[in-house]
C-alpha cells in the first residue's frame, strides 16, 4: 500500500479514489473502518457533529441511516448540507466530503432495515432519539414490550415511518495522506458542472 498521494497514482474520479482507500482499510481489518464524522448545522449556522456508520456509497452519494426525529435529522431538514470525515490512523489517512443531503427512498430504507440484527430493529422502535429520557428503565421497559409484540421468530419487525436513510451527494472531496516532517499530501476535488477539478493544497 502506497504511503504517498501524487498526481501519478491518483484516480481522477474521487469516488473511485475513495473506493480504493476504503477497500484497503477494510482488507486490513481496521476496527470501525466504516465510522465517519457527520457534521451538520442548524438554520442559524450553529454546527454539531457526531459519529455515524457508512452503509453504502456509489457515484450517487454516501448513505447513512438514522431516526428522522433526531437532532441531526432536524438540522438536515432546515439546512440540507453536510460534511463527512473519515480518519484511519493506522494508515495515516483522512478523507473529507462536502455536499447536499437528501433522504433515500422508502424501499432502500426498508431493504437495509431487513438486514439489521433483531435487537437493533427493536432498538429503533424503543428509542425516541434525542428526546429527554427521565430514566433508563423507561427505555428498557419499551424494549421488553416490543419483544413481546414482535417475537424474534416471527421475523416481522416493521420499518418505523420515523426512521430511514440519508444520502450525501458530493460536491467536493479532500484526500489527506500523512507524510514525514508534516509535509503531508492534500488533494482536493471540486465538482465543476459534470467534471472534477483537481488541485493540490499545501499541508
Amino acid at each position: 500500500m502506497e504511503k504517498t498521494l501524487t498526481e501519478t497514482n491518483l484516480i481522477s474520479n474521487p469516488v473511485e479514489q475513495f473506493s480504493r482507500w476504503y477497500s484497503e482499510v477494510k482488507n486490513l481489518q481496521i476496527e470501525m473502518y466504516d465510522a465517519m464524522t457527520l457534521a451538520t448545522a442548524d438554520a442559524t449556522g450553529i454546527p454539531s457533529a457526531r459519529m455515524v456508520l457508512l452503509k453504502g456509497f456509489d457515484d450517487n452519494g454516501f448513505v447513512f441511516y438514522t431516526n428522522y426525529k433526531s437532532i441531526k435529522a432536524r438540522e438536515l431538514e432546515s439546512n440540507p448540507r453536510a460534511c463527512l470525515v473519515f480518519y484511519w490512523k493506522e494508515v495515516d489517512r483522512q478523507v473529507r466530503i462536502w455536499g447536499s443531503v437528501e433522504k433515500v427512498s422508502r424501499n432502500e430504507s426498508e431493504e437495509y432495515f431487513r438486514t439489521r440484527p433483531y435487537d437493533s430493529q427493536l432498538g429503533t422502535w424503543a428509542s425516541e432519539q434525542s428526546s429527554i429520557l427521565p430514566d433508563r428503565s423507561i427505555l428498557e421497559k419499551r424494549f421488553e414490550e416490543l419483544k413481546q409484540r414482535y417475537p424474534e421468530k416471527s421475523g416481522n419487525v416493521p420499518l418505523p415511518d420515523f426512521w430511514g436513510g440519508y444520502r450525501v451527494i458530493p460536491e467536493a472531496f479532500e484526500f489527506w495522506q500523512g507524510r514525514p516532517s508534516r509535509l503531508h499530501d492534500r488533494i482536493k476535488f471540486t465538482k465543476k458542472e459534470n467534471e472534477w477539478e483537481i488541485v493540490r493544497l499545501a499541508p
